[in-house]
């Protein structure tokens, strides 16, 4: 089934369309298994899920959180409002407000008005969602594990039906596993970029320690003396210092050669 375009969702720094309202379930689901086949990257996936749920749901805002397992801590990062400062920054504890709640207790929390009366609820500074009557709470699950909650929120009372708790309910244990993949292939790609920049500093200590002892030996300098004079020189040609200290051992490398030469 062909389903026409709407307007963007804004997920992180990546866009993605929202599809209109299916006329049958089966719509949804072959959306979710073509999401879930393709080979979109996190951002992308979020957007997804956040549009999936907007079209669910026909709510006024979507807040999509994941868990960091390093911190143990949940985190804003999908939003169908623009909250650009937001996402990535806010946080949560496990078991704090509805959110950590939700995510603690791997359960849905409904809440058809006046929702930042009950007692889990905690208000976030920057967050217009939470000045909104409904708020439903459903956790995001991969592998019988949650990795995730996501928010709904509607500006005045909304009873929130089976149907609608079940659909949601159904699309984040649905997604959950796709998003998942793409959350350990973003903390993948992040640890070889920082294992490349720890070879890449361990690289540039060599050369500059090298270039070091090239100048404490040439100009009778102490370490502290030699490693000034680099540093100096670094800032008033405006290179980088390991550039510098790569151009003193190649002068040095080609002072040797000539000197053998004429040995």
């Amino acid at each position: 089934m062909d389903l026409p375009p709407s307007p963007g969702i804004r997920c992180g720094m990546a866009t993605t369309t929202v599809i209109e309202p299916p006329g049958s379930q089966i719509a949804l689901l072959h959306r979710i298994s073509s999401i879930v086949s393709s080979e979109l990257s996190l951002d992308e996936m979020l957007g997804e899920i956040v549009g999936l749920t907007a079209q669910v749901t026909g709510c006024d805002a979507c807040l999509v959180y994941l868990l960091d397992r390093d911190t143990d801590e949940i985190v804003l990062r999908a939003s169908q409002v623009p909250h650009a400062a937001a996402l990535g920054n806010l946080r949560m504890k496990m078991g704090e407000g509805v959110t950590g709640w939700v995510a603690e207790h791997k359960s849905v929390v409904a809440l058809s008005s006046n929702a930042a009366a009950d007692v889990r609820f905690k208000l976030l500074p920057g967050l217009i969602e939470d000045t909104y009557e409904a708020f439903l709470s459903v956790p995001l699950v991969s592998g019988g594990d949650v990795i995730g909650v996501t928010n709904v929120h509607h500006r005045e009372a909304h009873q929130h039906t089976a149907d609608e708790i079940a659909l949601l309910t159904f699309v984040g244990e649905q997604m959950g596993g796709a998003i998942s993949k793409s959350v350990l292939a973003e903390v993948n790609a992040r640890l070889v970029e920082e294992t490349l920049e720890m070879k890449r500093q361990l690289e540039t200590r060599k050369v500059v320690e090298r270039a070091k002892g090239i100048l404490q030996q040439r100009y009778n300098l102490t370490e502290e003396e030699a490693y000034l004079r680099l540093r100096n020189e670094s800032r008033r040609l405006r290179r980088p210092m390991k550039d510098l200290a790569d151009a003193i051992i190649l002068a040095e490398d080609l002072s040797r050669k000539s000197e053998s030469a004429t040995a």
